[in-house]
């Protein structure tokens, strides 16, 4: 994916209907949130917090909330995409202008910027075990000094590394996202550092 300077670049090099990113960001603009790019897309935050971002897709435009697990979501509208991955971020799809609601974004939008303010936060798990998968513990086991560098990043990165092989399920693709992370390794950069500030 493309990480895009500004938000109008983001908007003019949507996937999917403009025209209901444009109506989202004049709600979210209208609100005290402040309009920001991170991770190449459009983030609204409050206190350096995010709070939403607003994304195109091949089938349809949504903002997700961040901390969407606090909202009451009276309407039934969010969904958690990445079930049994995602823990707090909630996504609300549009594939039309005609199905935003005003109001009702605006009440969601603001329930979750007074979460914000609120400090309501699901933290990420960091003590989660590390589960070394099968293959990346047999380039381990021929080379001692892969193991070493391995060792020397922070065990949120190791759950990186480990997890992006593990969540393949062909044995092929495993092997092959070892290949592809041993370079990194030796590098001494994480997976996911190109979208770290």
């Amino acid at each position: 994916m493309k990480a895009y300077k500004t938000v109008d670049e983001y908007i003019l090099n949507a996937q999917f209907g403009r025209e209901i990113l444009i109506v989202l960001r004049e709600i979210l603009r209208s609100t005290e949130l402040t309009e920001t790019v991170k991770w190449g897309g459009p983030v609204y935050t409050i206190n350096d917090k995010n709070v939403i971002g607003l994304g195109s897709f091949k089938s349809y435009n949504g903002i997700w909330f961040y901390q969407g697990v606090f909202l009451k979501d009276e309407a039934g509208v969010l969904i958690n995409a990445q079930e049994g991955t995602t823990k707090a971020l909630r996504q609300w799809r549009f594939t039309s202008v005609e199905e935003i609601d005003d109001k009702l974004v605006l009440r969601y939008v603001g329930e979750a910027i007074q979460n914000a303010k609120e400090g309501k936060e699901l933290k990420p798990d960091r003590d989660k075990k590390l589960v070394i998968p099968e293959e990346l513990q047999t380039a381990f086991d021929n080379d001692n000094i892969l193991e070493a560098a391995f060792q020397a990043f922070t065990p949120g990165c190791q759950r990186e590394f480990a997890g992006y092989i593990a969540e393949a399920k062909r044995t092929e693709t495993r092997e092959s996202r070892v290949q592809k992370i041993i370079p990194m390794i030796f590098e001494k950069r994480g997976l996911n550092d190109k979208y770290k500030k």
